[in-house]
């Protein structure tokens, strides 16, 4: 790395910070409607970041009623030098329960090194960071070392579907050799990272209805069908005590790991007592027998229930039984598991156990399949030396429990590989209270990015 880039971004830690806590104390919250002006102002934000820093053709992209906009900008002027699409996400998760943070979410507050604010690390950090890494070529050497193409989305919290249409819809304008995604994190701290899978994801809500009206418990309980417990039942029947998933078909198409991934996971610095303890706050784990922590957070399908709904649940008492029940349901998916099938076999499944009295409906509220990487990859490879850079420690590859359904996109309609480089930790508290940022890796984030950039233009 040029001295003048490395000596900008090091002068300009100070900006670079206030600038994200600009960004951060813009409540961009996208399962809310109410916060649609605070999701235009943040789009705003970024569009103007890449006007100001010399990014060309810069939009900001307005999708159909209910999306949320994309930010898009690119400068394509390297001749035979790659182009490299970077994503990110602008929305946020809301905050509740308000009463357990400690600062208020959306007022960052610095403390031991780490800023405490809802997005810090889930995604305003690491968005920005890109942005400043970008910048700092443009302020030292007048341009990047190669193609850039900038996507920011902003509904990555409430499934994607705006940037899902808008990149099967355009694969000329997102014509790229690979991706750069940064939505994940470090396996522990100062520890360089590369992730080179997600599981994939089905989300639904299951309805089940009974009377046409809720019924007086006293007068109507021992004949009228209840849809709360009709419900409850049913979800009992989707797992068993050993953690396997009762659905018929469910694991026809579940892809090992290699044997070279499973190998490099054993020499992870993994503590199963203080996952459990620190991470989850719990005094047991569940899962699948035969399988260890990480091969069941990372390998295996998942199904969990999120949360029911209907009947009374206020203060004080009412004997009724509900005429409705809801409740969400999930399902985490591996290479190579078809989220289409799933989603036949999952309801079907549900058809099959519904009591009698009772009718239920499937919603399929989102769906995204599982992606994995090669290592192999010059584009991996070229992330892995970045980081070994900056943290002056050899990379490790892990892959991630979690969805980032846009990297399956990319791969399908532009046919390009994601390099999920990330530069979060572990107890960061995504879509929590208290969910924070560590400052140095924001830092360390910025200057690796930019080695990863003169690498590929190199």
């Amino acid at each position: 790395m040029s001295t003048a880039l490395f000596d900008y971004y090091h002068a300009n830690r100070e900006a670079h910070l206030q600038g994200l806590l600009d960004l951060l104390r813009i409540p961009s919250i996208s399962t809310l409607p109410e916060h649609q002006p605070d999701i235009q102002r943040a789009a705003e934000f970024l569009a103007n970041e890449f006007r100001t820093m010399g990014m060309k053709n810069v939009e900001i992209i307005a999708g159909k009623e209910k999306q949320h906009p994309l930010v898009y900008a690119e400068w394509l002027e390297a001749p035979g030098k790659p182009t490299l699409l970077i994503y990110g996400h602008y929305d946020v998760q809301p905050a509740d329960p308000l009463n357990e943070w400690t600062s208020p979410p959306f007022e960052p507050a610095i403390r031991n090194d780490n800023i405490y604010a809802r997005g810090a690390v889930d995604d305003k950090g690491q968005v920005y960071l890109l942005v400043k890494a970008v910048e700092g070529f443009f302020k030292t050497e007048g341009k990047p070392p190669l193609n850039i193409k900038f996507l920011i989305e902003g509904e990555e919290e409430v499934g994607g579907e705006h940037i899902d249409e808008f990149v099967e819809a355009n694969p000329d304008k997102l014509k790229c050799d690979a991706a750069l995604v940064c939505d994940t994190e470090l396996f522990a701290p100062d520890l360089p990272t590369i992730t080179t899978g997600l599981r994939g994801l089905v989300y639904t809500e299951i309805e089940a209805r009974a009377a046409a009206h809720d019924l007086h418990s006293g007068m109507y309980g021992g004949a009228a069908p209840n849809p709360m417990q009709a419900l409850a039942e049913m979800i009992t029947l989707l797992k068993g005590p050993k953690g396997k998933i009762l659905i018929p078909g469910f694991y026809k198409r579940v892809k090992e790991p290699t044997k070279a991934e499973l190998k490099s996971w054993k020499k992870l610095p993994f503590d199963e007592k203080a996952f459990m303890k620190k991470e989850i706050g719990t005094t047991a784990l569940v899962g699948e027998k035969g399988y260890s922590v990480l091969e069941r957070l990372w390998s295996r399908p998942t199904l969990e229930v999120h949360g029911f709904r209907g009947g009374f649940t206020g203060e004080g008492a009412k004997t009724v039984i509900p005429a409705v029940a809801t409740a969400k349901v999930s399902m985490r998916l591996v290479p190579d598991m078809n989220p289409k099938e799933i989603i036949k076999a999952y309801t079907k499944y549900m058809k099959k156990i519904t009591p009698k009295g009772i009718e239920t409906a499937v919603r399929i509220l989102s769906s995204a399949p599982a992606s994995v990487v090669s290592t192999e990859s010059r584009w991996i490879a070229a992330g892995a030396e970045a980081l070994e850079q900056v943290f002056k420690k050899k990379t490790v590859y892990m892959r991630s429990g979690g969805s980032i359904p846009v990297v399956g996109t990319f791969q399908k309609f532009l046919n390009a590989p994601s390099v999920m480089m990330g530069f979060g930790l572990p107890d960061d508290n995504l879509h929590a209270p208290n969910e924070k940022f560590h400052i140095p890796n924001f830092y360390r984030g910025i200057e690796t990015v930019g080695r990863f950039l003169q690498l590929l233009g190199q």
